[in-house]
């Protein structure tokens, strides 16, 4: 790979917002926040090692954008303004080495436990979660329009704390998926029962973003093409999910797919061939012939030559790495200096076999961090 003239090291724009290169860290749930959801020394630590790691841009994993929101106990909150100071001090070690940081905001929606927020989890409807075996209590119409003001503010706490962008998830099986998807959302309704009015809560979450934020500030948006099972979304509506909000004016979309309750989808073990890299292509191809906003690929990437032959063709703008910058957050300068061997990542998925510790490579470091404050 010739170093200067690697594709994956040009800088290119999403929306007003430049990156210095087109490699993405895709977020990733470090749970590291206290019990408050404040962050801390540990997330600084984690992210600045990225940052170092020559990644273009860093979107900081999920943070909530109201407390029932979240999935785990510790999962980083944005649900109010006592958060922003330590957000700041993780935009202030991405931004030392030169990388951007984008919050991503979610609410977990029906992907999470009485355990986690002291009451029955609510979804677009009550559907019984096959990984928990819970059923969610369906939203009210009041709670609708309550969630989607809450996903503004949480917009508009991450500009407050420097982040230069932010992206809405919509993806994996929470909330705003969970409202796509005709698995998840069996209401009858002026918020479900056909795919225009299934896609009314992201474009009305994506507006009320945009109101809290700014015309100019880069908004993004992570999207399941697929939710790998039986009754889920197609890629057609996808397909039209994104023209829609790209017509609103989002500045990015990233590609993604699954939840908790499929058999295949998010993280995906034993990939150990050049063939079974970027599993999610044939969605990001399928997309690219119906928007022209810059797209951002994630799933199974594990080697320069497939990540430059994705950006080469034109079926990807960016490609994000997830699982292989756990292992290495040096990976990018690495492959920069002329290293052309894939990631040392093996695709285990031992990285999220324990929920309740750090984000953290078991093989190197089986059992460690702890994973508490």
């Amino acid at each position: 790979m010739e170093n200067k003239m690697s594709v994956l090291f040009e800088p290119r724009k999403m929306g007003r917002l430049k990156i210095p290169n087109r490699l993405v860290r895709s977020a990733t749930a470090e749970r590291m926040a206290r019990p408050d959801g404040t962050c801390g020394p540990q997330m600084e630590k984690l992210y600045s090692d990225l940052a170092q790691g020559g990644v273009g841009l860093i979107i900081v994993g999920h943070a909530c954008v109201r407390e029932d929101g979240r999935n785990r106990l510790s999962m980083t909150g944005i649900y109010n303004d006592d958060h922003i100071p330590g957000l700041m001090k993780v935009v202030e070690a991405i931004h030392k080495y030169g990388a951007k940081a984008v919050s991503q905001i979610n609410h977990a929606g029906r992907q999470t436990t009485p355990a986690v927020i002291g009451k029955t989890p609510m979804a677009p409807s009550a559907v019984t979660n096959k990984a928990t075996g819970l059923t969610p209590r369906e939203m009210t119409l009041a709670e609708i329009e309550d969630m989607i003001n809450a996903f503004g503010h949480a917009a508009h706490r991450a500009k407050a704390a420097g982040f230069d962008g932010v992206q809405i998830h919509s993806a994996h099986g929470y909330l705003i998926s969970e409202f796509n998807s005709p698995y998840t959302n069996t209401r009858q309704d002026e918020w479900g029962g056909t795919a225009e009015k299934r896609m009314r809560f992201i474009t009305e979450v994506y507006k009320e973003v945009r109101r809290q934020v700014g015309d100019s500030y880069p908004v993004l948006v992570k999207l399941n093409a697929d939710d790998c099972l039986e009754g889920g979304i197609t890629v057609e509506e996808v397909s039209e999910i994104a023209v829609r909000l790209e017509r609103l004016g989002i500045d990015a979309i990233e590609i993604s797919g699954g939840m908790a309750e499929s058999k295949v989808g998010t993280i995906r073990a034993g990939i150990d061939s050049r063939e079974k890299e970027a599993y999610f292509l044939p969605y990001a191809k399928r997309l690219k012939k119906a928007v022209s906003v810059p797209l951002l690929l994630v799933g199974g990437i594990r080697s320069p030559e497939a990540a430059e032959e994705i950006l080469d063709r034109g079926w990807a703008d960016f490609i994000s790495l997830c699982r292989p910058l756990i292992r290495e957050p040096n990976l990018p300068s690495e492959w920069k200096n002329g290293r052309t061997e894939k990631a040392a990542c093996i695709s285990c998925g031992k990285c999220s076999k324990y929920p309740d510790r750090f984000i953290n490579c078991e093989v190197i470091h089986p059992g460690h961090p702890e994973g508490s404050f």
